[in-house]
């Protein structure tokens, strides 16, 4: 009797086992990607990024009603380049997909990053598989006003930068670009990653912060910080491929070496140059935060693997 109550437990806890340990390992194929640096919204107000309890996030996961654990995956599936014909005015932040819509708000204390104008910008989009694609970097226009919802007409009719199939490396994709000159206060970067291995397009809203109208040049800062008004953080350091720790990113160790993308220069509407010449390519330095998720989800399958052993060990006896 006590071999045949005990048969069926065991047996049990060992298909438990296996199962869960099939979806961990099937779990990375289920992510996807989005701005860590310059912090995007989704992932600034998901648990990984480090700043859900300040008043924006509060405010966006209010109004989603749940928080943003799945930060990577905002992502809108055959729209193959019609963005501005299919994603609607003032929900360009969320793709227009309602489990998102908390991002929409049109807020002055989005937790932001420092940014120098005419400066080198390197992006961190961060991401737990890979996928071919082109992403596509824009600004928010001159006088933006970041008390009125995000609108097609906030943004130049073409991106300052892109780049088009950038490495994997480290758990991101790293795109340097030159940014405008004319950009001053609070202003929106805009991405766009349109895959062409998929068939979805990613959207982000990061929120930036450049200094007064003065022309500069050199590296653009990259610090982010937690923000209740609107003026930017006072720390700033200089980008660097990962995200700053004040935005909670998990850390991984560095790659090394370049690849450079650099597509032909954009026309903006008007067949004029746009106001910034832009450089984009994909550095494989810095980090995402694919590294501890795994070493999390590798915790996760010793003890899996560990209970199920005891168990057999329990049923031979």
């Amino acid at each position: 009797m006590t071999r045949m109550t005990t048969h069926p437990r065991v047996t049990g806890a060992a298909v438990a086992a296996s199962a869960l340990l099939a979806l961990w390992a099937a779990g990375p194929a289920l992510a996807h990607g989005a701005p860590t640096n310059p912090v995007s919204r989704v992932y600034a107000c998901s648990p990984s990024g480090g700043s859900a309890k300040t008043a924006a996030c509060r405010a966006a996961i209010a109004a989603n009603g749940t928080s943003f654990v799945a930060w990577d995956n905002l992502r809108v599936a055959g729209v193959n380049g019609r963005d501005r014909q299919v994603i609607p005015d003032g929900k360009l932040c969320s793709g227009g997909l309602s489990a998102y819509k908390g991002l929409d708000l049109a807020r002055t204390d989005w937790p932001s990053t420092r940014l120098t104008p005419g400066g080198r910008l390197t992006m961190t989009y961060a991401s737990t598989i890979a996928h071919s694609g082109t992403f596509k970097l824009y600004l928010t226009r001159p006088g933006y006003d970041p008390t009125r919802p995000l609108t097609w007409s906030d943004l130049p009719a073409q991106p300052f930068a892109q780049a088009k199939d950038p490495a994997l490396t480290n758990g991101a994709y790293h795109i340097t670009a030159k940014l405008p000159t004319d950009r001053t206060g609070r202003q929106v970067l805009y991405t766009i990653w349109q895959n062409t291995s998929t068939p979805d397009t990613y959207y982000s809203c990061s929120d930036v912060v450049f200094p007064g109208a003065a022309k500069a040049s050199g590296a653009a800062a990259g610090t982010t910080g937690k923000r209740t008004g609107g003026s930017p953080s006072k720390a700033a350091k200089p980008a660097s491929g990962a995200p700053s720790k004040s935005a909670g990113t998990p850390s991984a160790s560095a790659g090394t070496g370049t690849t450079s993308a650099a597509p032909a220069a954009p026309q903006s509407a008007g067949g004029t140059a746009p106001d910034s010449t832009p450089v984009a390519s994909d550095t494989a330095a810095g980090s995402g935060p694919s590294a501890p998720l795994l070493a999390g989800g590798a915790a996760a399958v010793l003890v899996l693997t560990g209970g199920a052993a005891l168990a057999l060990r329990l049923r031979r006896r």
